[in-house]
C-alpha cells in the first residue's frame, strides 16, 4: 500500500494498533492466569478491561474518520504474544514466573506506548485534537500500567524470586 500522507499513515497505524489490541485480549487471560502473585494477577485483569475499552475508543475514533479499522495484522504483537507463550511454557518456580509475566508485559506495555505516543503526535499535527485526546487517555492508561508493573517488580516479585535462586 502506498502511503501519500501523514492522515493515510496515522489510519494504517491505528489499524496496526487495533489489531495488536485484539491480538493482546485474547492472550491476556492465559497471562492473567499463569500469576501466582495476587496483586500481579489483579493488575494484568484490571489491564484486560482497560483494553476492552481501548479497543471501544479506538472503533469510535474510526467511525468518525469513516474509515474500517480492520485490515491489518499486527506482526510485532504477534512476535511479542508468541514470545510470551515461549517463556509461559518454561518450567519455573512460580515467583520467578510472576517476574517473566511482567517482563513480558513491560515488552507489551512499550511497545503500545511507542505506538500511541507516535500517532497521538501525528493526529496533533493533523489538526484533529479529538483523536488525539482519545489516543493520550490511552497512552495514560498504558504508561499508568507500565508503572504499577514496576512497581511490583521492583518491590515485591523481583525480590521474591531472587530469593528463590
Amino acid at each position: 500500500m502506498q502511503m501519500e500522507s501523514l492522515q493515510e499513515l496515522l489510519i494504517e497505524e491505528m489499524r496496526d494498533i487495533y489489531s495488536a489490541e485484539n491480538q493482546l485480549l485474547k492472550a491476556m487471560p492465559k497471562m492473567a492466569k499463569k500469576a501466582s502473585n495476587p496483586q500481579l494477577k489483579k493488575a494484568l485483569e484490571t489491564h484486560m478491561k482497560e483494553t476492552e475499552g481501548q479497543v471501544q475508543r479506538l472503533q469510535k475514533v474510526f467511525e468518525k474518520l469513516g474509515k474500517k479499522p480492520t485490515g491489518k495484522k499486527c506482526a510485532a504483537m504477534e512476535g511479542l504474544i508468541e514470545e510470551g507463550k515461549e517463556m509461559m511454557g518454561e518450567d519455573m518456580e512460580e515467583d520467578t514466573m510472576d517476574a517473566a509475566l511482567i517482563s513480558i508485559a513491560q515488552k507489551i506495555e512499550h511497545y503500545e506506548i511507542a505506538s500511541y505516543g507516535t500517532v497521538r503526535t501525528w493526529a496533533q499535527q493533523l489538526g484533529d485534537e479529538q483523536t488525539a485526546r482519545v489516543l493520550q487517555q490511552t497512552l495514560d492508561e498504558e504508561g499508568k500500567t507500565d508503572k504499577l508493573l514496576t512497581e511490583l517488580a521492583e518491590s515485591s516479585i523481583n525480590v521474591e524470586a531472587a530469593q528463590a535462586d
